[in-house]
């Protein structure tokens, strides 16, 4: 997935210019960023703030003025960019980095030609523009990094941050139906082809939203599942498997 050459398109208006670093790296793990741009109506003081960022983090400008009042502005230039680098075949996928809805028909647009779609905004997004991407990931969750859990080996797992979202009856439903759609005749699943196979459900879904680094520390915690930690012939690696109790 590192190898995906990445388009990333930024609506200045409708995300904050804080913790861009932790942005940019979190989109380094799924991607080279090979185009970077973000569009605002930069003559408005209400988007200074990222002009001190964008030198720093080589990210283009491009000026989209507001020809009516109320409308933002940065829509159709940044759909417009995403068209022609679509058919420039420079890029294997997409990262729409905002939080408004009028961006849901190019994320689906985009998908319909085979291209990786990455979703990022703050949690206030519409669903149906989470839902149009392949993955949507919440700024928030950028800006408080989990520590690295240290209670792996307890039955009950405490959240390693504050999270945005309750561990309830509808995420536990999830994860057990996951567990049971992958499993093998005896029951187990590999916890490594889980996650993805969670977000092809869900597409926020992520381990962080609900305070924990690592989506093994997130089933531990719930108490739901039987882990299974075994050889793979590298003493340094070990293949985990999981089951309903």
């Amino acid at each position: 997935m590192n190898d995906l050459r990445l388009a990333v398109l930024i609506d200045a208006d409708n995300v904050p210019y804080s913790h861009i670093k932790e942005m940019l790296e979190e989109i380094s793990k799924n991607g080279t960023p090979t185009i970077k741009r973000i569009y605002a109506d930069w003559t408005k003081p209400t988007v200074s703030g990222w002009k001190n960022v964008l030198l720093e983090n080589a990210i283009t400008p491009i000026q989209q003025y507001s020809y009516t009042t109320g409308k933002n502005s940065s829509d159709s230039a940044l759909i417009i960019d995403a068209m022609d680098i679509l058919y420039s075949e420079k890029v294997d996928g997409f990262c729409i980095v905002s939080s408004d809805s009028d961006f849901t028909r190019l994320a689906t647009r985009l998908r319909e030609t085979g291209m990786k779609v990455i979703g990022i905004g703050e949690k206030k997004t519409p669903l149906p523009f989470i839902t149009a991407c392949d993955k949507f990931i919440y700024l928030e969750i950028l800006r408080a990094k989990p520590e690295p859990s240290r209670e792996a080996k307890q039955v009950k797992v405490k959240p390693e941050s504050s999270p945005l979202n309750k561990v309830d009856n509808a995420l536990i439903k999830l994860l057990t139906e996951s567990v049971a759609d992958l499993a093998d005749e005896s029951g187990w699943t590999f916890l490594g082809e889980l996650g993805s196979f969670i977000l092809k459900k869900k597409a926020d879904f992520d381990p962080r939203n609900y305070g924990f680094s690592k989506l093994l520390s997130l089933i531990r915690s719930t108490g739901k599942f039987v882990i299974d930690e075994r050889e793979s012939g590298n003493k340094n690696i070990r293949h985990i498997y999981v089951k309903v109790k």
